[in-house]
């Protein structure tokens, strides 16, 4: 890898503090999903995703597809990490006018690939992505990024269908599988398992990661690229809110920002911005970040 494992941990913490902050000024937005894949984010842009953010409509580059468009936060702090925009420009984030909506729209931000919000239509579209090069000959990967929830969507399951008859190797999907949806729980809500097994089934080359491993990661991405005849889905196991002990695992935390109300158990409302940042900053007493 071109940077060490600590430096991307210390990377997709200093992501996670800026979603925080993003979340708290915006007064509105996702927490659990944008922390839990922070690492994966990391991971694809600074290990793995061809892409220029002074050029983001360099022809060559990769597509990063964002299907579920709720958890935004995370792609915009990458983005702005990686030198696409400033980062005080985060701080816009849902605001009037803003480039930064609550779900990525194309037009509005340069090296955003794809329109999302209504859920279950970014794997269709990155299929015709990944198609289109097919037809045209060329080498780019799509990258599409999913939330486990939104695996209830019917249209997902055509996509899935289609990528596997067009024999996509060149699109990737990675399923963020942290078992909590904005109804509660996964597997109380709409049963998923066996999901390996069942994208399987549908003809995809299939591979389990920690999602909080960034080496396993990277690895399973470049193992994608050697994959032949068939596409790749990256089923990455994930903990929502990670990094923020309050928020991990808990459901209320889905579609929710710190400081909005007070949940029985947390800390109050006024207290959980400044909470979740001590911790994010001292990766919960062990080391102090970049940021501090």
């Amino acid at each position: 890898m071109r940077h060490s494992v600590k430096d991307l941990e210390l990377k997709a913490n200093a992501i996670r503090q800026e979603i925080i902050e993003m979340l708290v000024e915006a007064g509105s937005g996702h927490s659990a999903g944008p922390l839990g894949m922070a690492d994966v984010f990391t991971a694809l842009f600074y290990e793995v995703v061809k892409y220029d953010p002074k050029n983001p409509d360099w022809p060559e580059r990769d597509r990063v597809v964002l299907s579920n468009g709720h958890i935004a936060p995370v792609l915009y702090a990458t983005m702005a990490e990686v030198g696409y925009f400033p980062k005080t420009e985060l701080k816009t984030l849902r605001k009037f006018g803003t480039r930064l909506q609550g779900h990525p729209e194309r037009t509005r931000l340069p090296g955003i690939e794809n329109t999302s919000g209504p859920l279950g239509i970014g794997l269709p579209q990155a299929a015709g992505m990944a198609l289109g090069f097919k037809i045209d000959g060329t080498k780019q990967h799509v990258y599409c990024l999913t939330g486990d929830g939104e695996l209830n969507e019917g249209i997902i399951w055509e996509a899935i269908l289609f990528a596997a008859a067009k024999k996509l190797n060149n699109l990737t999907v990675i399923v963020d599988r942290n078992n909590i949806q904005i109804d509660g729980f996964t597997e109380q809500v709409m049963p998923l398992e066996p999901l390996a097994m069942k994208w399987q089934a549908f003809g995809w080359h299939v591979i389990e990661v920690d999602g909080h491993n960034i080496e396993q990661v990277v690895a399973a991405c470049e193992h994608a690229q050697a994959i032949f005849e068939r596409p790749t889905v990256i089923i990455a196991h994930t903990i929502p809110g990670k990094g923020v002990d309050f928020m991990e695992n808990e459901p209320v935390w889905h579609g929710m920002p710190p400081g909005l109300k007070d949940v029985a158990g947390d800390p109050p409302k006024d207290e959980q911005a400044k909470v979740a940042l001590k911790e994010l900053r001292t990766l919960r007493g062990k080391i102090r970040s970049e940021h501090e």
